[in-house]
């Protein structure tokens, strides 16, 4: 196998080298050339690296911006997702407050409609005490024009008694007829005390019958809003915040007030002090069927 001229010139020129003997010029020449050919090249490498390194460096100057960038941006995050946790907590206190609030509105506006039910029951029952003392007036004004009549009979009676006994000794009897008369105008004088008190309980219940009309109407009235209002499940927030706001600061008020006297129509009126308030009627002396036949 035979090498090319120049493997096998620059095989005898390195042995000459080595041996110590002159080397020649070309071969100096071609050596230079290949070292510069070398050096050419490793330099061309180490621009290529720097350049690398370079690229590298502004790659890592960029990560580190981005890093901070990214720091930043965390911490802010943290920041905000720590603002949204208060947030959360302080929305679902309010929530809890305002479901408390409309716990005790849906317990108020029931207590309200028992009130109402309430006071219609008590506007019949006032209904019906008027009807019975319009009657009791009636039967006490028949009963006073009755004893008016009898009274005017007595009177005819111990007036013809006195002129028919005038002239005989029954000064007894006499006495006995003017006790009669006087008894009877007692009598006459109590009808008209009791008539005229049975007149004025007929208008305080009247009085009091129109209070509770009022006051039943305007229940009704605040009992349909509730329901129109309860209703309409699309208003907005604000109305809804105002309207429960509202409310509560009316179930706050009722829930400080008396149990007994919870409306302005139980502080002016209570049936259950009407009875002991009113006064007794006079007492009627000597006016009964057993009374008279004993006088007779």
């Amino acid at each position: 196998m035979e090498l090319p001229q120049e493997t096998e010139d620059y095989i005898r020129e390195s042995i000459d080298d080595s041996v110590g003997l002159p080397v020649s010029s070309g071969t100096l020449l071609h050596k230079l050339r290949a070292v510069e050919a070398s050096h050419m090249q490793i330099r061309h490498q180490y621009l290529f690296l720097q350049s690398r390194l370079k690229e590298k460096d502004e790659i890592i100057e960029r990560s580190r911006a981005e890093a901070s960038m990214n720091a930043v941006a965390l911490k802010k995050f943290v920041e905000e997702n720590q603002k949204l946790a208060v947030e959360c907590s302080n929305l679902l206190a309010a929530c809890n407050k305002w479901e408390r609030e409309c716990s005790l509105y849906d317990h108020d506006r029931e207590a309200l409609m028992d009130f109402a039910n309430e006071a219609d029951e008590r506007a019949k029952e006032a209904e019906m005490r008027n009807f019975d003392l319009e009657e009791e007036k009636k039967k006490l004004e028949e009963e006073l024009s009755f004893y008016k009549f009898q009274s005017g009979r007595q009177l005819l009676v111990n007036d013809s008694l006195l002129y028919a006994f005038s002239l005989k000794p029954l000064t007894q009897k006499v006495i006995a007829l003017a006790a009669d008369a006087k008894n009877l105008e007692k009598d006459k004088d109590h009808l008209t005390i009791n008539l005229r008190r049975a007149e004025d309980e007929v208008n305080v219940l009247f009085e009091e019958n129109n209070i509770l009309n009022e006051e039943n109407k305007r229940l009704i009235r605040l009992c349909h809003r509730e329901k129109h209002i309860s209703g309409s499940g699309g208003g907005s927030l604000s109305g809804k915040v105002s309207i429960l706001r509202s409310t509560s600061i009316l179930s706050v008020g009722k829930r400080k007030s008396s149990p007994k006297l919870s409306s302005p129509v139980e502080k002016k009126i209570d049936f259950g002090n009407l009875d002991l308030q009113r006064q007794p009627l006079s007492p009627l002396q000597s006016n009964s069927p057993e009374s008279r036949m004993h006088k007779k």
